[in-house]
Formats: C-alpha cells, structure tokens, sequence
C-alpha cells in the first residue's frame, strides 16, 4: 500500500512540476508582480513582528532572511517558466522526447530540494534570533491554525 502512494506522489509531484502548477502565481492578482509579493509579505511579517514585540536588530535580522528568501523563490519560479515553455514544446511534437521530460522533472525537484533546505536554514536563521518566549508564542499560533493542539 505503501509503495502504491509513494509511487502515486511521485507521479502527482511530476505532473505538478511539469506543467507549472506550482509555481504559477496569479492569485490573488499580484502572483506575476515581484515587487507587490515582496509588499504583501513585508507587511503580514511587520504585522507578526510587531505581535512579538521585536526589537529594531531582530527586525533588520529577518527582514534580512525574507529579502534572500524571496529572492530565491523569484528565481526558481522564473526557471520554471522557461521549463514550461520547453514542456509545452515537447508535449506539442508528435514524439516528445521522454528522456527529456524525465529529466525536466529531476531538475525541478533537485532545485525545489534545494530551495526547501534554503528555507530550513532561513527558518532555523529567524528561530535563533527570537527569543524563547517569541519562538513559544509562534509555536503556540502555529499549533491553534494547524490542529495541532
């Protein structure tokens, strides 16, 4: 059974990947719009900020994280435009090259790989500059919105 849902995942991740689902953007009618991104998480992270009564050197500190992480982010999302485009490519030819298409799929999971463990590190960068009972209160917002309480 296992094995049947890991190879399903698999194969959702691919098509995912493939076709640029993930990485899409437009919601909200500001996903093309980097700059109007960056807006929007400045001021929900100001907003979590002030909650936590940060001081000025934690502010700058994480601002610091958000500014790298969303330009990370930027640019793995405009590498997947230009994979779409090739996939689309492939996908309209009467025989697509799957060897290709596989390893369209390979690069984009090693960079989102990549990227997840960028975040992990900015992740671990904020929680050391929080203090204890910060990092207790996130975790404690964090618990109530997901169920996990």
């Amino acid at each position: 059974m296992m094995k049947k849902l890991a190879i399903a995942s698999s194969a959702v991740v691919a098509v995912v990947l493939l076709s640029g689902f993930a990485f899409r953007g437009g919601h909200h009618g500001w996903g093309h719009n980097p700059e109007r991104i960056k807006q929007v998480v400045t001021w929900k992270l100001n907003d979590k900020l002030d909650d936590l009564d940060a001081t000025e050197a934690q502010r700058q500190s994480i601002h610091a994280v958000k500014d790298r992480m969303l330009e990370q982010g930027a640019k793995l999302a405009e590498e997947q435009r230009g994979v779409r485009s090739e996939v689309v490519g492939q996908l309209e030819s009467a025989t697509p090259d799957a060897k290709r298409l596989h390893a369209l799929v390979d690069e984009r999971i090693e960079a989102l790989r990549a990227f997840a463990h960028q975040a992990t590190d900015a992740a671990l960068e904020v929680h050391g500059t929080l203090t204890p009972e910060q990092r207790k209160a996130l975790a404690t917002e964090f618990r109530e919105r997901t169920g996990l309480e």
